[in-house]
């Protein structure tokens, strides 16, 4: 066995594994300690910034502390500009307020912050050190690619939602308010730009953004406001990249479940775009009133098999049209019923008053009997919520709150 000549009591293979571990003494971690009075300033002034919002008695909190502090001193070294990345973090006993600010409920909770704004989709994968610091190196790769050629802008991925825009230099306002806007939005858009010579054709009228829908018919949208203004600018591309109805895959199941609010679902086969283009346009027309109460999603039937499994449903069934409440599943009884003025409307009305609860407990409403006919009440049990099984883990997180039965 050979021994390294500075230790000599310790065989040189379990130092290296040590070191490779992470299990090396760390250096002085450098995490700022947020509270009422520094949140704002701190978090504003930070390209990135990644915040633990955790409580001293959560066992999950404490085994995430000495990950945290490693992540962040691998975090300095390769951007050791303060105002480019920040590690920081929330004592949510200490500091009640900050919590209920940012909706915390669980621990530990890792969200991430650009330049003050709260980022919607927070770290949840894993706590590691090399995980954490690879997540921080993806955030800091710039989310523009630089078009070379207007014919690169044909060649697009036109089965995503793309976002190009042509400025006549990338130091202006105009360019640094569109990288603003990629930076949010890097996860739902694509975006593209080209600069300078490469773009004049495309700038008759001064620097300008366009839209490029999913799909090769649909016409390209342009952007109207003033690429100074933020607000607009955001306002208008998150319109454009975050659709009314979103895909639900189990990578996002954990962040849509964790919203809290009731999911309304399309199941489809993946090539069936006929009934995905009838549902978003029937939510559209009857349901745009209850965004923010319902989510609205369709999702792949061979992939959510047992979703439907538990509703009495395989993929040959599919379109199959459902509410998950987190308590339980209601089918939608007839898909073709979809384009019946309000039907799908007064179904999602249904549950939030608890009639679609009641009526599978005690069968159907008095008030939709015929008179005369007679009323048979068989009590029956709603299948229970599939998507619940695809939020937070009480194996990963301390939880701090429970949803009202639907």
């Amino acid at each position: 066995m050979k021994l390294s000549p500075i230790l000599p009591f310790i065989d040189t293979r379990y130092v290296t594994i040590l070191l490779v571990m992470g299990l090396s003494s760390p250096g002085k971690a450098e995490i700022t300690s947020l509270d009422s009075g520094n949140i704002d300033d701190i978090l504003n002034n930070a390209g990135v910034s990644l915040v633990n919002f955790y409580a001293d008695w959560c066992r999950f909190s404490q085994m995430l502390h000495p990950i945290f502090e490693e992540a962040s001193n691998v975090a300095r070294e390769e951007y050791p500009d303060a105002s480019q990345v920040v590690f920081a973090r929330v004592d949510c006993d200490q500091h009640s307020d900050i919590a209920q600010r940012y909706r915390i409920s669980k621990y530990p909770t890792l969200k991430l912050f650009r330049n003050g704004m709260m980022m919607k989709r927070e770290y949840r994968g894993q706590r590691s050190v090399s995980a954490i610091a690879d997540f921080i190196r993806q955030q800091k790769v710039d989310p523009v690619k630089e078009l070379q050629s207007l014919e690169e802008v044909n060649t697009v991925d036109r089965s995503k939602r793309n976002i190009i825009g042509y400025f006549e230099q990338k130091n202006s306002d105009n360019y640094r308010t569109f990288q603003k806007v990629a930076n949010i939005l890097r996860d739902d858009c694509s975006f593209s730009a080209a600069l300078g010579e490469v773009s004049d054709t495309e700038r008759f009228s001064g620097d300008n953004v366009i839209y490029k829908p999913v799909g090769e018919t649909i016409p390209d949208m342009v952007y109207l406001g003033s690429l100074t203004n933020f607000d607009l600018t955001y306002a208008w591309a998150q319109d454009k990249c975050v659709p009314l109805v979103r895909e639900i895959t189990f990578e996002n199941g954990e962040e849509l479940t964790e919203e809290g609010i009731p999911f309304l679902i399309l199941f489809h086969l993946k090539e069936d775009t006929t009934s995905l283009e009838q549902f978003q346009h029937e939510v559209a027309r009857q349901l745009i009133s209850e965004k923010g109460s319902i989510n609205f999603l369709h999702a792949d039937c061979d992939k959510f098999r047992h979703p439907l499994l538990h509703i009495q449903k395989t993929p040959a069934d599919c379109p199959v049209i459902a509410i998950d409440s987190f308590r339980h599943m209601y089918v939608f009884p007839e898909y073709k019923d979809l384009a019946i003025p309000g039907k799908l409307r007064q179904f999602v009305l249904d549950l939030h008053s608890g009639k679609l609860h009641r009526e599978f407990h005690h069968g159907p409403d008095p008030t939709d009997i015929t008179p005369g006919e007679e009323i048979q009440v068989a009590a029956s049990d709603p299948p229970e919520s599939s998507f619940q099984k695809l939020a937070p883990s009480e194996t990963r997180y301390t939880i701090l709150r429970d949803r009202d039965e639907l």
